[in-house]
């Protein structure tokens, strides 16, 4: 076998392997380095326009986790079991215009005033007029938390390539959790807000059923 042929197989393996773990074993943690791992993966992932609207808060508070669990239908096993759990934010505050997108572009990426400025009003037709995300609040926050899910994806697909399991968490009251984070003073003065959850540990079983999804036929379309 290549090694294109054996890394190809290395990565389908993890996704064969990967799984929405219901239950985690809580003796069991992630080493840090492993674990810092996996938060690099969720930093290197792309975003749109490189605005890379997400923070990702670790909840090792057990306190916390319990509050948490007890509004989270999807998650009152994993929440307090994980070895990690990872609140994913989105920030509501990527507006074109904001403080917080001229922040990425000439602090972050380095871009003088000039080409920031040429920028702007790109952006502003970008968000206003070809994806309708100035309509409202709520519009402009669900874009970033489609983001959001590219930085998830490529954690827990990272996580699974060096055996740790992981479960996405979006069975969860939205209203609950956000007063929860409020309190806490983890939503930055309104400027984030709760995207999705994810927990990352080990299995304390192996799944019951075997991994079953459509046949590729099913779910594609060529056209050529």
């Amino acid at each position: 076998m290549s090694n294109t042929s054996a890394k190809k197989q290395e990565i389908l393996d993890a996704f064969l392997f990967r799984h929405a773990t219901k239950e985690f074993d809580p003796e069991r943690i992630i080493p840090k380095e492993d674990f810092e791992f996996i938060l690099e993966t969720g930093r290197l992932s792309p975003s749109s326009v490189g605005f890379e609207p997400w923070q990702f808060v670790i909840v090792q508070n057990q306190a916390l986790r319990e509050k948490l669990a007890a509004v989270s239908s999807g998650g009152q096993k994993q929440i307090p079991q994980a070895s990690h759990v990872v609140l994913i934010l989105a920030r509501k505050d990527v507006r074109y215009d904001s403080p917080y997108v001229e922040y990425m572009y000439k602090e972050v990426k380095g871009m003088s005033e000039e080409d920031f400025a040429s920028l702007t009003g790109r952006y502003k037709i970008f968000q206003g007029e070809n994806q309708r995300l100035l309509e409202n609040e709520r519009t402009l926050f669900d874009w970033a938390s489609k983001q959001t899910y590219i930085a998830l994806g490529n954690m827990m697909t990272a996580a699974a390539q060096i055996g740790i399991d992981s479960c996405p968490i979006e069975g969860f009251n939205y209203d609950q959790v956000h007063a929860i984070l409020e309190e806490e003073g983890l939503l930055d003065d309104g400027q984030l807000d709760i995207s999705v959850i994810a927990a990352f540990g080990y299995r304390a079983q192996e799944p019951k059923r075997a991994k079953s999804r459509q046949p590729l036929e099913k779910i594609t379309r060529w056209v050529l």
